[in-house]
Order: structure tokens, then sequence, then C-alpha cells
């Protein structure tokens, strides 16, 4: 089992499964096709993001997940040109975005799923830390961070509003699996962590929380509006993303 077997697999499984459309909403596509990466799991970067001012010493290393752990598959499925489109606009967010965030997640899910049933029938072993029942969230940190892990799998750096800037955009969610499997990594093309943010400050008036500034993100003030604002209003579903679209790297770099 090589790196182009398991994303030909992957691609296929969005490409096809019906969770990738909402026919309630006339929604034909939530995702275009992912972006994958790969990290090795002893690649010393994971260490730093147990530092206090990363993540803190509560993030699982690999092999914390999986004993025998060799690589980390990290992906990235960019929403459609609908779901970014209709979130372009002040305000509010589009109703695609908040069945995008929710739905969006259930295919996530299924993804991940599917990525380690995919490993165990090829004879390897899998495990996805977002379904884990050890995965947990403290203070807003939890210890398993997607967009970090994206970041040493290669597959993008920070914006000013958190986002993890892929070469298919920020607009979008990040998944990953660890895995016993042996895949050669992918290259890391940055060296610093805002190296694909231009800093042109076009997030800061989109975010409708003025939670967005020239140092960076209060990760509470959009809670707070999310909480306060949006959830009432779509409950079941929440969501915002404004940062996200109408700016130079929604769907590609800046």
């Amino acid at each position: 089992m090589d790196y182009d077997f398991i994303a030909g697999q992957i691609a296929a499984f969005v490409d096809n499964t019906p969770l990738n459309r909402v026919a309630e909403i006339g929604l034909e596509r939530i995702f275009d096709l992912p972006l994958i990466g790969i990290a090795a799991a002893d690649d010393p970067m994971f260490v730093q993001l147990r530092n206090p001012d990363v993540i803190g010493p509560r993030h699982f290393m690999p092999e914390d997940w999986l004993q025998d752990a060799a690589s980390v598959l990290s992906y990235f499925l960019p929403f459609s040109s609908r779901v970014r489109r209709a979130n372009r606009e002040y305000g509010l967010p589009a109703t695609e975005w908040v069945y995008g965030r929710i739905e969006g997640e259930v295919l996530n899910n299924a993804l991940r799923n599917f990525i380690v049933n995919l490993v165990s029938e090829n004879r390897g072993a899998a495990v996805a830390p977002a379904l884990d029942s050890r995965f947990s969230v403290v203070d807003r940190r939890s210890n398993w961070s997607e967009r970090h892990i994206a970041y040493i799998a290669g597959m993008g750096t920070f914006g000013l509003s958190k986002s993890l800037i892929s070469r298919k955009g920020c607009a979008g969610r990040y998944g990953s699996v660890v895995m016993n499997v042996h895949l050669k990594p992918t290259f890391r093309e940055y060296s610093g962590l805002y190296d694909y943010c231009t800093r042109c400050g076009e997030c800061i008036p989109r975010c409708p929380s003025g939670a967005i500034t020239m140092k960076g993100k209060d990760v509470s003030k959009c809670a707070h509006y999310i909480d306060t604002e949006v959830s009432p209003k779509f409950t079941p579903r929440y969501g915002c993303g404004k940062c996200q679209t109408a700016v130079p790297c929604e769907y590609k770099l800046p």
C-alpha cells in the first residue's frame, strides 16, 4: 500500500459518497477533491506541539494513539465553490456554510472511518484520533490539533485568522489518521508558521465579532459570537467562516 493507492481511494470516496451532497437545500457538492499530506510519526515537530505556547502538554503524540505508529496521513477537504460563494456576503453565515460545517463533518468522520478500514483491509492498523474515546477538548484546546498536524505534513501554514492556508486555500475542513504503514513524508515547502500569509489584513473586517487584528485572533471572542449570535439562529447547526471567504486565501495561495 503506497501513497498513490491511498490518495486514489480517498478521492474516489469523496467524489462518490452521497454524504457529499445535501438534498434538503439542493446542494450538489459540499467538498471538492481533497489535498493529502503525510508526516512521519517520529517527526520531532510533534514534540513541539506540547509546548505551552503552541498547544500544551496534553497534546498526544502519534504513538499515544497507536503504539507502532509510522505515519500520519493528513487531508484537507476544500469547500465547493457554491458553499464558498454563498458565504462571501457580510453578516450571518450562509445556509450552505452551516450545512457544510455540520453535514460536512459527517462526511469528514465517514472519511476518517473509511481510511482506518482501508488500512486494516490491507493488513495495517490505523486510528482516527478525532473519533477515538481518548480525544478531548479542554479550554478550547484539543489533545490532537488537525491544523497543526496538517502543518507538520506539509499541507500549509497559518494566517492571521488562525486558519491553515493550503494550496487550495483555507475554506474547508481538515482531518487525519495515524497508521503503522510507512509512507514517504510530504516535503514541507515552508519553514515558518505564517509563510503563506501575506498579512494583507483582509480577514480583519470580514470577522463579524471583531476577533481578528494584525496581532492575530481572539478565539474566545470568536466562540462567543458563534454561541450567542449564530447558534440560536441555526440550531442544531452553527459556524461562521467569514474570515475564510472573500479573502485572497479563500481557495488558493494568496
